[in-house]
């Protein structure tokens, strides 16, 4: 009889994709003071020397409302839209949160060359702190918009409970095209310039100073009729975003008030933001090691 045991079979070394995502939440959990401080960072070096400081960030869409209120309810003579300052209130405070976002983060790589080559941390926390600054502005001027909210006489409804599900969406819709932006931006410098320029586009071609009805109900471009109001749902996130946050606290053309959000069309809306997290995110992970190299 042979006087050997039999050895213990290995253990798979290779660590599941749950365990790596389980990690990786654990170290982003130990950098979270880093996080609050980049947070902290961005919003004293964005208001530095500002006499009006985070007034600003109430201040701003209250002079953009009045601009546009003038232009399209005064000088234009259009008073199909009901309540247009509500209505652009609702549309421009996410829009800036976005952009803000946007562009922040794209050069959020680029921009802490220095820190990502002395320091190890998880880089995907300078975007995140710059989203998460801009979203604190937000916040602030979402109050203005509350207090607009109820002297048109609209207040809030049970339908605002959706909010909080809406901008969730937002975030990670921004922070996957950030990072998937920012990671390009290290090789690429000219991404913002071009960024720039897209922005001013997708302004105007999002819901924020027009409603999506005005768009018509049918389309024909060449030889192919359809709905141009759900093919810009379709093809512009940010149009159902912010179409989400009309329609939850100021409601629709045909609306007296809010209405009711429809919980297929949100979720079209949070798999777009998902899926471009997860575009985002895997190309972040496969050019990091990169960083320190181009920067």
């Amino acid at each position: 009889m042979s006087s050997k045991l039999p050895l213990p079979a290995l253990a798979d070394e290779t660590p599941s994709l749950w365990g790596r995502g389980r990690d990786h939440l654990r170290e982003l959990l130990h950098y979270r003071y880093l996080l609050q401080n980049l947070i902290v960072r961005d919003l004293k070096v964005r208001y530095k020397n500002s006499i009006l400081g985070i007034a600003w960030s109430m201040l701003n869409p209250l002079l953009m409302m009045m601009v546009f209120t003038l232009i399209f309810g005064v000088l234009s003579r259009n008073d199909a839209i009901r309540d247009y300052p509500v209505f652009f209130l609702v549309g421009i405070l996410p829009w800036n949160f976005f952009s803000g976002s946007l562009m922040g983060g794209t050069v959020a790589f680029a921009n802490n060359s220095n820190l990502i080559k002395k320091v190890y941390f998880p880089r995907e926390l300078l975007p995140l702190g710059i989203i998460l600054a801009n979203l604190v502005n937000f916040l602030i001027a979402f109050v203005v918009l509350v207090v607009f909210l109820y002297l048109f006489g609209l207040g809030l409804t049970v339908n605002a409970l959706w909010v909080p599900v809406i901008l969730l969406i937002q975030i990670m819709f921004t922070l996957g095209l950030a990072l998937l932006l920012g990671s390009l931006h290290v090789f690429f410098r000219d991404v913002v310039m071009v960024l720039d320029v897209v922005m001013l586009a997708w302004f105007f071609l999002t819901p924020i100073i027009y409603p999506l009805e005005q768009l018509g109900s049918e389309l024909t471009l060449a030889g192919v009729t359809f709905n141009p109001a759900v093919v810009m749902r379709w093809v512009n996130p940010m149009a159902s975003i912010i179409d989400g946050y009309r329609t939850v606290l100021w409601g629709t053309m045909g609306s007296e008030g809010a209405a009711a959000m429809d919980p297929a069309y949100l979720l079209r809306t949070a798999a777009t933001a998902l899926v471009t997290l997860i575009i985002g995110y895997t190309t972040f992970t496969r050019t990091q090691h990169l960083f320190g190299e181009k920067l």
